[in-house]
């Protein structure tokens, strides 16, 4: 059975018997509401490690919209489901009060990437990132950490905070997870009304064709999304979109 530990000075323990045991630990963090996209990264800790961790967290600090942070689904008890027949054996659920009790007087932050694209549209969202992260690396002290290439600038500023702090932590890219029409696999994408969920492709359609940026904002802009950005980044193309009330992103591949 799935253990699941809330105390952060429990689980500190757990892994460390975890370490002396000379087991490998995988963790792969999360904000829960798990879908395929989560299962496939904690089904790869499990061919990689001996031991799987998942954390189940909510970050109050990534968000810079206090409805947006409302609004992002909660589904635990099926999360605990989806997380064991995915071979996690621990799920890590703190409350934000464990995670934060220094009331978040002390953060990671970075310049200048962290300010770029989703830091440009997302006040303070790499900031939480990041510190919330460092934290979960630390209590978990993991051999290996797997994070999905959907969120490209966050993985980036997570492997370079990892180099520049000297963590001890190998962090895993993951391919993106797509639904059968391309759709890149994302919690919020349960928010999505019907008629939005069959627009919702088009970001990865128009990403994935290529071009001039400009002409893809275009091309989005048109089909009914409000564009925040399309941009070119070394090999890769991002892209971060609003329809209604639900913001996607996504990248591809140059």
């Amino acid at each position: 059975m799935i253990e699941v530990i809330t105390s952060i000075a429990i689980a500190r323990k757990v892994f460390r018997e975890i370490r002396d045991a000379g087991a490998t630990l995988g963790l792969v963090p999360t904000m829960g509401a798990l879908h395929a996209g989560h299962t496939s990264l904690i089904e790869r800790a499990r061919k990689e490690n001996d031991r799987v961790a998942v954390s189940i967290f909510v970050n109050p600090t990534q968000y810079d919209d206090p409805a947006d942070l409302e609004n992002y689904p909660r589904t635990f008890e099926t999360d605990l489901e989806k997380a064991a027949a995915a071979g996690a054996d621990i799920v890590l659920a703190p409350a934000s009060t464990y995670l934060y009790p220094d009331d978040y007087r002390f953060r990671v932050t970075e310049s200048p990437l962290s300010q770029r694209l989703e830091g440009a549209h997302r006040k303070g969202h790499f900031d939480g990132v990041l510190t919330v992260v460092l934290k979960l690396l630390n209590i978990a002290r993991p051999n290996r950490a797997y994070f999905g290439e959907k969120d490209w600038q966050q993985l980036q500023l997570v492997r370079e905070m990892v180099d520049a702090l000297f963590v001890d932590t190998e962090i895993v890219a993951c391919p993106t997870a797509r639904e059968t029409d391309g759709l890149a696999m994302s919690s919020r994408n349960t928010l999505l009304p019907d008629e939005h969920r069959r627009l919702a492709p088009q970001l990865h359609t128009v990403l994935d064709a290529g071009g001039p940026v400009e002409e893809m904002a275009a091309a989005l802009g048109a089909a009914g999304f409000e564009v925040d950005y399309v941009e070119r980044w070394n090999d890769r193309v991002l892209g971060a979109v609003r329809i209604g009330n639900v913001r996607l992103i996504d990248n591809v591949e140059i």
